[in-house]
């Protein structure tokens, strides 16, 4: 499964493809040479600092990831190829917002801060140091446990068919979203999902509201409309409205 790293300097012709320019100089073909969306198909698109993406290319991104489809109509060229991936991006808040018809496209988010506890700032120093001294030696050191991850994850994934979402789950769902006052239903497909893929991983028949509860903060959080009489962050709003359902 390819892993696409989609750098912010890239032009629009490196994303979704153009004309091979050599092929056409030195055999007077037309002939379309493919590019990074093409490579992303039954992948990852990775992007790092996807806040500070180009607004042209935003907009190629939205089009490709509602349609599963790259259209390349110039120089003469028509193509079309397949174009699903699976979207992951990062980048700090403070630098820039993310346009929100892309941020809607995201199904889970994370926030990621500094550790504030010794013990783990003081572990996390000394796996990186071993890291830098030997690379082949620590990922090793974690081959069995890496493994035991492996397994279980494809044990879930041949149960992920059978977990059965009750109504009364589907509802608990609709509520905290209404509650919220996310827009669209986006948000609670993905937590529906999210909370089966969950209850697969674990071993569980049926998904229960303790499923939904533990995922909720990572669905609906970067779809919430900002509340200038509220100063708690998403996240709180969230596991607030959690805790009141």
């Amino acid at each position: 499964m390819p892993v696409v790293d989609l750098p912010l300097g890239a032009t629009e012709d490196r994303n979704v493809g153009a004309l091979d320019l050599e092929r056409a100089l030195t055999a007077g073909e037309k002939r379309f040479e493919p590019a990074l969306l093409a490579r992303a198909n039954r992948g990852f698109l990775y992007i790092d600092e996807i806040n500070l993406l180009e607004d042209h290319l935003v907009d190629l991104l939205l089009d490709v990831a509602a349609s599963g489809e790259n259209v390349v109509e110039r120089e003469g060229l028509s193509v079309r190829h397949p174009a699903r991936f699976v979207l992951i991006g990062s980048g700090n808040p403070e630098e820039g917002e993310l346009r929100p018809q892309l941020l809607d496209r995201f199904g889970l988010s994370v926030e990621v801060t500094t550790p504030t506890d010794l013990a783990t700032r003081i572990e996390v120093v000394k796996r990186r140091d071993a890291f830098e001294r030997d690379p082949e030696s620590f990922a090793a050191c974690y081959d069995a446990a890496n493994a035991v991850v492996r397994e279980t994850i494809l044990a879930g994934r041949q149960r992920l068919r059978t977990i059965e979402v009750p109504d009364a789950t589907l509802e608990k769902a609709a509520q905290l979203s209404l509650r919220l006052g996310t827009d669209g239903l986006r948000g609670e497909l993905t937590l529906m999902r999210a909370a089966r893929a969950l209850a697969a991983l674990e071993g569980d028949t049926i998904v229960e509201w303790t499923h939904l509860a533990r995922l909720a903060p990572l669905t609906p959080s970067h779809r919430l409309r900002r509340d200038p009489l509220d100063e708690a962050g998403s996240a709180a709003r969230v596991e607030r409205a959690v805790g009141e359902l």
